[in-house]
């Protein structure tokens, strides 16, 4: 989909995952947890992911240059009378584009295309360290309504 500001929000391919492994490394929770060395598990997660039809990875390019990243979720369910939900996942703005109006963009992208498949609700989460991030999610609609756990495995 191309935007009048030059940006194209496109599905990622295996050509994106240095840009896309850069951005998602490119903060205190990243830097200890991603790999830019070795792109052969994002690649076989991509592979994965690309055969899903519910799994959508998408890069934001401007000219020839990925300046995001983000991944769009449809879960079917039960609950809410059967409806379905989408959640977003793994955004990263690159530094250089933020504050640019790229983000509210990229969201407001994933939220219509949750709304061209009949999603009910529209989920995310982010760590809680991420206060910034929870401040521009509350801004563009968003609202902190549940506790997350994790169990590492």
């Amino acid at each position: 989909m191309n935007e009048p500001s030059g940006l194209t929000i496109r599905p990622a391919t295996e050509a994106d995952l240095p840009a896309i492994v850069a951005m998602l490394a490119d903060d205190p929770l990243g830097a200890t947890r991603e790999s830019p060395d070795d792109l052969a598990p994002y690649a076989r997660a991509l592979k994965r992911l690309t055969e899903d039809p519910h799994q959508h990875v998408v890069v934001a390019v401007r000219g020839e240059r990925v300046v995001g990243t983000l991944q769009l979720t449809f879960v079917p369910g039960l609950s809410r009378r059967g409806s379905t939900r989408s959640i977003i996942e793994g955004v990263r703005i690159h530094a250089d584009e933020r504050g640019s109006g790229l983000g509210t963009r990229f969201i407001e992208w994933a939220v219509d295309r949750s709304r061209e498949e009949n999603c009910q609700l529209v989920q995310l989460t982010s760590d809680v360290s991420r206060t910034d991030a929870h401040r521009f999610y509350e801004r563009l609609g968003f609202t902190p309504s549940h506790v997350g756990f994790k169990l590492q495995l």
